[in-house]
C-alpha cells in the first residue's frame, strides 16, 4: 500500500493568483476575501502561538535591558537577536491577519517564514545560552535568559506544528 505526498496549500502561487471556478467562487466564503482583516487568524493555534513568541521575547529583552550587565557582548547580542526575532515575528503576524500573502504573490511566504523561524531559533538558543552562563545569578538577567529559551522552545513549537515532514513508506511493486 502507498501513501500519498501530503500537500500544504498556501493559496499563494509564484505565477500570480488563478482564479477559482465559478460554482466555488460563489459557494465558498463570499465576504472572506473582501474582509480587511482575518478575524479566525487571531483565534487560532499559530496565530496565539505567535503572540506568545511575542510576549516571551518582549519580556526577555526588557529585563535583560533594565539589569546590570556583566558582560556587554553577551547581553547586546541577546538583546539584538531578540529584537529582530520579535518584528520579523510581528511582520509574519501582520502579514496574515491582513492578508499580505495573497496580495504578494512574488513571495514564497511559507519559505520565507521557514526560514526565518530556522534561523531566528537557532540565534536565539545560542543568545540564550551564553546569557545563561554570563548571568552570574543576577535575577532580571537569569529571567532574560528563561524567557529566551521559553521563547526559543515556542519557535520550535511553532516550526514543529507548521512544517511537519510525515514519512512516507512507497510500495516496491511494479505497476502493471
Amino acid at each position: 500500500m502507498s501513501h500519498g505526498a501530503r500537500v500544504i496549500r498556501t493559496g499563494v502561487s509564484s505565477g500570480g493568483p488563478a482564479a477559482p471556478p465559478a460554482a466555488t467562487a460563489a459557494s465558498s466564503s463570499a465576504g472572506s476575501d473582501d474582509e480587511l482583516m482575518d478575524g479566525a487568524y487571531f483565534r487560532s493555534c499559530a496565530g496565539m502561538l505567535k503572540v506568545a513568541q511575542m510576549i516571551s521575547l518582549l519580556i526577555g529583552f526588557i529585563s535583560v535591558n533594565n539589569s546590570q550587565w556583566t558582560d556587554y557582548s553577551a547581553y547586546s547580542f541577546f538583546q539584538i537577536v531578540t529584537m529582530c526575532d520579535l518584528v520579523m515575528i510581528l511582520f509574519f503576524y501582520i502579514a496574515h491577519i491582513f492578508r499580505i500573502y495573497r496580495k504578494l504573490t512574488c513571495v514564497s511566504w511559507p519559505l520565507a517564514e521557514f526560514l526565518h523561524y530556522l534561523i531566528g531559533t537557532i540565534l536565539l538558543l545560542i543568545g540564550s545560552i551564553v546569557a545563561a552562563s554570563k548571568s552570574y545569578n543576577m535575577t532580571g538577567l537569569v529571567a532574560g535568559a528563561t524567557f529566551g529559551f521559553l521563547a526559543t522552545i515556542l519557535c520550535i513549537l511553532s516550526m514543529w506544528s507548521s512544517y511537519k515532514v510525515s514519512c512516507i513508506t512507497q510500495s516496491t511493486s511494479k505497476y502493471h
